[in-house]
């Protein structure tokens, strides 16, 4: 089994619910709404991602040879980039960083790739033909 990638999708959701526990009571009110959508915007990206994490593992069982770490860590590393720049954009103006959308506006699209070609590599990896495999 990948104990060790099913412990990083657990601490990715642990965080995923303080994140948005910290969202909904820490940060209310010192945000502007728009702030608040998008710290929920990476709350719910970090989710989705964390679930994808332990889905991978469970269907290394189903699909022969799939490539479980090398998705997991495309998904744990776009959460680190998409999310990550979103908490810290969504959260600039606490912080005094107001022109840290500059450095930190390009990150985000790039942990979005990174989520796009661990599905990919998912559905490559379930379509190949089991010879290939």
């Amino acid at each position: 089994m990948h104990r060790g990638s099913i412990a990083w999708a657990a601490m990715v959701l642990f965080l995923a619910v303080a994140a948005g526990a910290f969202g909904a009571h820490g940060l209310r009110g010192r945000l502007s709404p728009e702030a608040l959508v998008q710290w929920h915007t990476a709350v719910e990206y970090q989710f989705y991602h964390g679930l994808a994490m332990l889905a991978v593992v469970l269907l290394s069982g189903t699909i022969k040879d799939l490539p479980v770490k090398g998705i997991a860590r495309l998904f744990l590393v776009g959460i680190l980039l998409f999310s990550g720049s979103i908490y810290l954009l969504s959260t600039r103006t606490l912080h005094g960083w107001e022109h840290a959308g500059k450095v930190l506006g390009p990150i985000t699209p790039i942990g979005g790739l990174l989520f796009l070609v661990g599905w990919a590599w998912l559905t490559w990896s379930a379509l190949r033909p089991p010879d290939a495999r």
